[in-house]
């Protein structure tokens, strides 16, 4: 069986990376097309794959075929592809915005579609990806995509109605957690601690955190207030956080990807 990418960036790197590692494909059975040589030189030197700036060919060669370029490119690299796909080839989708009634639309024939959104921590094996997928996908083949998409992170299928939803919480909110950490480092120097050093304690505070949501399984309110005591010093961190409004930043900032995710 062979894996093939069209896009070749920063999420098929990771993507790539992550299923190699874990053994579900190997090099050589793995081929990506790029507009960008430079792109296709890094994967091939990073990964060892098959690379080709012809995109009927990865669409034609592949069994398991990932469309990994930009949204705004989904349509004439679909238009252009089209016809040399086969009715048994699964298509993986990473686009936010696409749904998949649009998407069938656009090959305008009978295909297996699975429309996923992953997000950047794939990059480091701890990526979110959230999954749904069409009529003609059985629930054999999903269970196959599945494994694929979990050799990079954590995976949910999940009703696609929920899918801006997931932009918004896990797709893009790897940009709200750097703003996060950076502002807490920030404050670290402004007490005097080197900067490398701050962004140390400020991204192992995170990390431990989410940790202790996942594996404990309490709510996070119940682990904010174990953290906060009585006239202590982190209540008084977290009453300063409220009364600027974070809580209700974060919420707003939220709906607003979301809608755009809806528009796109």
């Amino acid at each position: 069986m062979k894996l093939g990418f069209i896009g070749t960036g920063n999420m098929a790197g990771a993507i790539i990376g992550g299923i190699i590692k874990n053994r579900i494909f190997r090099p050589e059975e793995i081929i990506g097309a790029d507009v960008s040589e430079a792109g296709l030189q890094r994967v091939k030197d990073t990964y060892g794959i098959e690379v080709t700036d012809n995109n009927r060919k990865v669409a034609a060669e592949a069994e398991v075929l990932v469309l990994s370029v930009k949204p705004q490119y989904y349509e004439e690299v679909i238009h252009s592809i089209r016809d040399c796909l086969r009715r048994e080839q699964i298509i993986i989708t990473i686009a936010p915005g696409k749904t998949l009634a649009w998407l069938e639309e656009q090959f305008d024939k009978s295909v297996k579609i699975v429309r996923t959104m992953p997000n950047t921590p794939a990059l480091v094996g701890e990526g979110m990806t959230a999954a749904c997928a069409n009529e003609n996908v059985t629930e054999e083949e999903k269970e196959y995509v599945l494994k694929i998409l979990s050799s990079f992170g954590k995976v949910e299928m999940i009703p696609e109605h929920l899918m801006d939803a997931v932009v918004a919480v896990s797709g893009s909110s790897p940009a709200y957690v750097f703003l996060f950490i950076e502002a807490m480092a920030d404050a670290a120097v402004s007490e005097g601690m080197a900067r490398q050093q701050a962004y140390l304690f400020a991204a192992q505070a995170v990390l431990g955190s989410a940790k202790m949501v996942l594996e404990t399984g309490k709510h996070p309110g119940e682990l904010k207030d174990m953290v906060c005591s009585p006239a202590g010093t982190t209540i008084e961190a977290v009453r300063v956080l409220e009364e600027k409004g974070m809580r209700s930043a974060i919420i707003e900032a939220m709906k607003a990807c979301a809608e755009v995710s809806r528009n796109l």
